[in-house]
């Protein structure tokens, strides 16, 4: 990275830096400590975001909306973007219902296409479309959300017989009336398994018998010619719903049980990984219960079959919430966390929501790291022990080469982690919008608040010779994982990304959205070097806040940040939005679509190559 003259003074402040900020690790400490000190503070109060999640409408589309600057033509394609719309439905049997938490905000999902124009420059047509309307039905009818959430509250004048009814219809609603349920955070192009696992949506136009001929093609950031056969997006539980990839329409629903009746829990993780090379799709799913199970599996892209790789249970095995794992060559690697649940996972089911079941924080309750073999069906491999701790975002992990001459190699894990629980509970509605004193009640406690802040750090697990080989003898004294470094906010941020030709190699840049205590949610985005630990900022306009940074890479690049970042960025104090391009390599502007309406504060998204 190119050193760069300007100060943190703009940067921590409601001005514009004059250029993208660079940050060494000798301003870490000095850096987290003005983060908090925005924070308890106040000086969030001046940056408007309330836009990025209320009065949120549809544009089914597609509608094209102007381009200014420069969008390279190698990055042509579809940018699908999923998360939060609206978080409230007006015109109920109650009145006006507000969803509590911002993980639970009606699902809709965006269509960006980038095409070719014929003077060598791109043309930009958004398309958008909600993905909860039986479930916005349902709240007018009712009053009420169906099924569970992630931190919806019931209702404090429900009595203890109407919550056992409710918690049974739950429990007993058949498969296809739960493809209703909100489900909102990740993307999936062209996932392995056969279309016919998914049930139809009631009501759906769109058809499931075969797949979808869009002119997009997945790629790392290529642009070969074929066809997107199917989309799914997923959450935290064992729901997969399919959408058309043009209209965006809703079309199926599938449970995880349908690729293998082991997959029988109700929870996994949003984040499914996929090889790059065979292009196996691999996840866990959660079993609740007397004897808890995490259940490994992979879905194979030859055969679209799907095998388990391993069973975890075992006295010591607690159920938590968990977001996502690792995926290297040889191994997945599960880590759960320190957000157990109560009941062994079966309080979700009387709480209706993950948050409420999730244990008090507990320094004792150690994250519990297990390593399974995904090449020689050898299992569970390995387990390891850290400290307490909670996660949401894995970024990446690989193998060092083992030393020829011991056998001995590594596993390198990095993620954006918190030393507590707290982040979870500064994203509810009333403290990203300032209500009713929720956010000064949060943010006033400078430990909280700094604890809610993200931080990136490695792991080192070493793979014995026997581990190495996936064979256990127990001759031998079992290998320590040991904690790296750790990188603290705001020089690494939540969401992060990196150039999709890494994944399970050795990376040097991490993309994410960081804090910088100017307001309730992200106020920049950064690229993070783990090899140097310096930090660049996009010199971001005050009162705008930017969705996640996906990275899409330069066909002709010979460096890892040789390409641009795509980001939907609003602007609160217009009440709109914008897709901006950023150079991967400089953290520049080089150009924007601006929409003239403003778009959700979302979660994730996919960049599909398209035709060049």
């Amino acid at each position: 990275m190119a050193p760069q003259s300007d100060t943190a003074r703009d940067l921590f402040s409601n001005k514009t830096p004059a250029q993208p900020t660079l940050r060494s690790p000798g301003d870490e400490d000095a850096d987290l400590k003005a983060i908090v000190e925005n924070l308890t503070t106040g000086v969030y109060k001046e940056w408007p975001n309330e836009a990025g999640f209320d009065g949120l409408t549809e544009e089914r589309g597609p509608l094209e909306i102007p381009v200014s600057g420069q969008i390279p033509a190698w990055a042509i394609g579809s940018l699908y973007r999923t998360g939060p719309g609206i978080y409230k439905v007006e015109d109920t049997v109650i009145g006006t219902f507000r969803t509590n938490h911002w993980f639970d905000g009606l699902a809709h999902t965006h269509r960006f296409d980038i095409v070719p124009d014929s003077d060598g420059r791109v043309r930009v047509f958004y398309s958008s479309r909600r993905q909860s309307d039986q479930m916005m039905e349902h709240i007018r009818q009712y009053g009420d959300r169906k099924y569970y959430s992630f931190a919806q509250r019931r209702d404090p004048c429900l009595g203890l017989f109407a919550k056992i009814m409710s918690t049974w219809r739950a429990a007993r609603a058949s498969p296809e009336d739960k493809g209703i349920e909100n489900i909102s955070v990740a993307v999936h192009p062209d996932m392995p398994w056969p279309v016919d696992v998914a049930q139809p949506i009631p009501g759906a136009e769109g058809e499931l018998s075969k797949g979808q001929k869009s002119q997009a093609s997945l790629g790392q950031g290529g642009h070969r010619a074929g066809v997107l056969n199917n989309v799914w997006i997923t959450t935290d539980n064992a729901g997969l719903k399919r959408f058309d990839p043009d209209t965006l329409e809703p079309i199926g629903f599938a449970a995880q049980q349908s690729l293998h009746p082991d997959l029988s829990g109700p929870t996994s993780s949003a984040h499914a990984q996929r090889d790059p090379i065979t292009g196996d799709v691999f996840n866990f799913n959660l079993q609740f219960g007397r004897q808890p199970t995490y259940r490994i599996f992979r879905v194979s892209a030859s055969t679209g079959e799907t095998e388990i790789l391993a069973a975890i249970k075992g006295p010591s095995i607690r159920p938590a919430y968990i977001h996502s794992f690792y995926l290297t060559p040889s191994f997945v690697v599960l880590c759960v966390p320190s957000s157990h649940l109560g009941l062994g996972g079966l309080k979700v089911v009387w709480e209706r929501n993950m948050l409420d079941a999730i244990e008090p924080f507990d320094q004792t309750k150690k994250c519990k790291w297990f390593v399974v073999d995904r090449l020689h069906r050898k299992g569970l491999v390995e387990e390891f022990e850290t400290d307490a701790g909670f996660f949401f975002h894995t970024i990446n992990a690989f193998e060092e080469i083992p030393d020829p001459k011991t056998g001995v190699g590594n596993l390198i894990c990095d993620v954006v982690d918190y030393p507590t629980l707290d982040v979870m509970y500064g994203l509810y509605y009333d403290v990203l919008l300032q209500r009713n004193g929720a956010d000064e009640a949060f943010f006033g406690n400078p430990g909280r608040a700094k604890n809610a802040m993200a931080r990136l750090t490695r792991y080192h697990i070493p793979l014995s010779g026997q581990l190495a080989d996936v064979e256990k003898t127990g001759e031998k004294e079992a290998p320590s994982i040991r904690k790296l470094f750790s990188i603290p906010a705001p020089h690494v941020g939540e969401l992060p990304t990196i150039n999709p030709r890494f994944a399970t190699k050795r990376h040097r840049y991490v993309y994410s959205i960081a804090h910088l205590g100017r307001s309730t949610s992200a106020d920049s985005i950064v690229k993070t070097d783990v090899e140097t630990r310096e930090a660049l900022f996009w010199n971001i306009p005050p009162g705008h806040n930017p969705g996640e940074a996906i990275f899409v890479e330069n066909p002709e690049g010979t460096e890892e940040d040789d390409g641009v970042l795509l980001s939907v960025v609003l602007d609160g104090k217009n009440k709109s939005s914008y897709l901006v391009c950023l150079d991967a390599k400089t953290m520049e502007e080089l150009g924007r679509a601006d929409m003239g309406f403003a778009v959700g504060l979302g979660f994730h998204g996919v960049h599909v190559g398209g035709r060049l």
